[in-house]
């Protein structure tokens, strides 16, 4: 049922990636170069709604659908490990035209740079993977 449910969010994420135009390169683009601002806006958006949808979640003291478990969360305090983190982030964003999340949604509308993108995603995952298992505790 997990694996469903999953496998369902990220049929409907993908969907909504596509069908916003968030995987489409051009818009990407002028949105991060402040030519368009429906970038900015899907953003503002996503982040009301999960503004809302928190403090709902909080105040109501849900737990998740499959586990049962209490949704909850910590706060940190930001670390120069974030603000670096973030860096190559948005320079990663800026190189590829893309973020990780519509990856998949362009490979399956076929476009054909996304397979190089998926490529440097999972040397990035690899490459910090082996730095955090040889960094000392």
């Amino acid at each position: 049922m997990r694996r469903f449910a999953a496998f369902a969010v990220g049929v409907v994420f993908g969907l909504t990636l596509s069908w916003s135009g968030m995987t489409d390169p051009d818009v990407l683009r002028d949105g991060l170069l402040f030519r368009d601002a429906y970038l900015m806006l899907f953003f503002a958006s996503a982040l009301g709604t999960a503004f809302v949808g928190t403090r709902v979640l909080k105040a109501l003291q849900a737990k998740a659908l499959l586990t049962g478990e209490p949704v909850s969360w910590t706060t940190v305090k930001p670390e120069r490990r974030h603000v670096v983190g973030s860096v190559l982030f948005g320079v990663g964003w800026a190189v590829a035209d893309v973020c990780p999340g519509p990856i998949a949604a362009q490979l399956g509308q076929g476009v054909p740079w996304a397979l190089a993108t998926l490529v440097g995603l999972v040397g990035g995952l690899v490459l910090f993977s082996r730095r955090s298992a040889a960094a000392p505790a």
